[in-house]
């Protein structure tokens, strides 16, 4: 009885679950580590020899496309917390082809980059763009990877909007929405540095 009284007292101190403290610190980590490659970016584009080029308009299209994964993942929560069910599938499944769609867009604005002579192993501005761009699609691959598993639940396990379901729901949301945000700081950065 002592255990399960203490049990309560600590969910009614901390307010935040451990899962979502644990994302929330991945979160924070990854952004450390894109931090620091921006600012590798500003000081070795301050030694010279940099190539000043345009991002092909794709990345715009597909930052487009990113977006509104994050709109219609969220709308797909909303429902399923309203127990709509068709609504809620069918969102998570448009979510997953918007975020497929992103990373096949960001092939082809990397192939446009290389067609425009910005390779990877050229000039360090491209490089940069590479690295920035191409460690976030693997972040997005990571993240299909949680729409998928999302996926399987929504399809697999018997509709229940139980709380275990929704922090599984909670913690895929911060998740996508954090790699949104993360993509528009790589593009916003590489803007204003261009």
């Amino acid at each position: 009885m002592n255990v399960a009284i203490r049990e309560q007292q600590t969910q009614t101190r901390n307010k935040i679950h451990p899962l979502l403290f644990a994302t929330l610190l991945g979160c924070v980590s990854i952004t450390m580590m894109f931090m620091a490659w921006t600012s590798a970016y500003i000081v070795r584009q301050s030694a010279g020899n940099w190539l000043e080029f345009r991002l092909p308009t794709i990345f715009f299209i597909n930052t487009a496309v990113l977006l509104l994964s994050s709109v219609t993942l969220h709308s797909s929560y909303f429902f399923f917390k309203r127990k709509k069910e068709q609504l809620y599938k069918g969102l998570l499944v448009l979510s997953l082809l918007l975020a497929l769609s992103f990373l096949a867009m960001q092939y082809i604005g990397w192939q446009q980059l290389f067609d425009m002579g910005v390779a990877l192993d050229g000039n360090p501005a491209g490089s940069f763009v590479y690295v920035l761009s191409g460690f976030h699609a693997l972040h997005i691959f990571a993240g299909v990877a949680v729409l998928i598993v999302a996926l399987i639940h929504a399809f697999a396990l018997k509709f229940n909007v139980s709380p275990k379901r929704k922090l599984r729901f909670k913690l895929t949301l911060v998740i996508w929405h954090f790699l949104d945000f993360l993509w528009l700081y790589i593009l916003t950065f590489i803007i204003l540095q261009s």
